[in-house]
């Protein structure tokens, strides 16, 4: 996922890079932030950061753009993604123990509908690596370029060793690290790639699952003198009774927020094309309208006012703008980024402050 480059000239680029094999040119390229990240050549992505706060689940974010979970896996180029000028960065998911992932190949480019599929099965170096990198980042002492620093985010799963009837031991233990370095924490119950994970969606397991985690969130609460958010991620591949099911345990168990949506297991929008029927998560623009559908659904089962962070297929400003129309708060990029570069940071968030601006 080639990005260091100035975003002028990355469509220029972008299909020789396209000509590595997907996950090389994504760990080449993440070698290539972690290196220059916080030197003179981070001038190569870096771009001014919009300036357009918004408050949301006690917190103040920068601007209404992020970088979602799942592309800085192991959190090592956290101030190379605040360089670019997203409002938050997300990274993770990180497991408990470190693990391999799924066999390769595992990431697939679908240029035709600017999409990936991928399964790499939450593939990290574990919590005490991710949590190591996490403070090594320099961002919340370097200031911003305007107004409040860059928000960060963690994301939590279970390892794959570990039985579905003992996965709240491994959220928790996530939970007990990333707290007291995080800005808010998501709880990833969504990624397709984990054998069994997306049954942590169902009514009984979810309900169990968030009332361990709030539980646990009141005492970290009083250990750590500060309240982190919670979120939740949830999948695009819901019908409305899951969904209203899913808000009404959110509310339930004092979630601040949700994360609509990861990637989806259709393939309609990409039936045909080259590598379609690959396993895996589906993402980028054919899941656009499947997000969007999940989030409209939570917004009305969840009145105004409860956090939504909206995500999957924002390849452009009006995109984004869609994303927030259709009920989110802020928004989240991730394969936009492999098919846009870093141009679609500034491009979503001057966007969104535009709409803003006209309300």
């Amino acid at each position: 996922m080639p990005l260091l480059m100035p975003s002028s000239l990355y469509g220029l680029a972008r299909p020789f890079l396209f000509g590595f094999d997907p996950e090389h040119a994504h760990e080449l390229t993440l070698d290539g932030l972690a290196r220059t990240q916080n030197t003179p050549l981070a001038c190569a992505y870096s771009s001014p950061r919009v300036s357009d706060p918004v408050q949301l689940a006690g917190l103040t974010f920068p601007n209404r753009v992020g970088l979602a979970a799942g592309l800085d896996k192991n959190a090592r180029c956290i101030d190379a993604f605040a360089a670019m000028g997203f409002g938050f960065v997300e990274v993770g998911t990180v497991t408990p123990k470190g693990q391999p992932g799924n066999p390769k190949p595992r990431m697939f480019r679908l240029p035709q509908r600017d999409a990936l599929i991928n399964r790499l099965g939450f593939n990290n170096e574990g919590l005490d690596a991710f949590l190591a990198n996490v403070q090594k980042a320099r961002f919340r002492k370097a200031g911003g370029s305007a107004g409040s620093p860059m928000l960060l985010g963690l994301n939590i799963g279970k390892n794959a060793a570990t039985p579905i009837e003992r996965a709240v031991d491994d959220y928790l233990a996530c939970l007990d690290g990333v707290y007291p370095h995080a800005d808010y924490v998501t709880i990833n119950i969504s990624s397709p790639n984990t054998a069994n994970l997306r049954s942590l969606q169902s009514d009984e397991a979810l309900d169990a699952l968030l009332g361990a985690v709030a539980e646990r969130r009141e005492a970290l609460a009083t250990r750590h003198a500060k309240r982190a958010p919670l979120f939740v991620k949830i999948a695009p591949d819901l019908d409305e009774a899951q969904v209203a099911v899913i808000a009404a345990t959110l509310k339930r168990h004092g979630m601040d927020g949700v994360i609509a949506t990861n990637t989806t297991l259709s393939r309609e929008a990409v039936k045909g094309l080259p590598h379609a029927e690959e396993a895996g998560g589906l993402s980028g623009a054919p899941v656009r309208e499947a997000s969007n559908r999940v989030i409209a659904q939570l917004r009305a089962a969840l009145g105004t006012g409860f956090p939504i962070i909206g995500v999957g297929g924002i390849l452009s400003g009006a995109d984004a703008k869609a994303k927030i129309a259709a009920g989110a708060d802020v928004v989240q990029v991730y394969t936009g980024l492999i098919y846009r570069g870093p141009a679609l940071v500034r491009e979503a968030a001057q966007a969104l402050l535009r709409d803003r601006s006209k309300a």
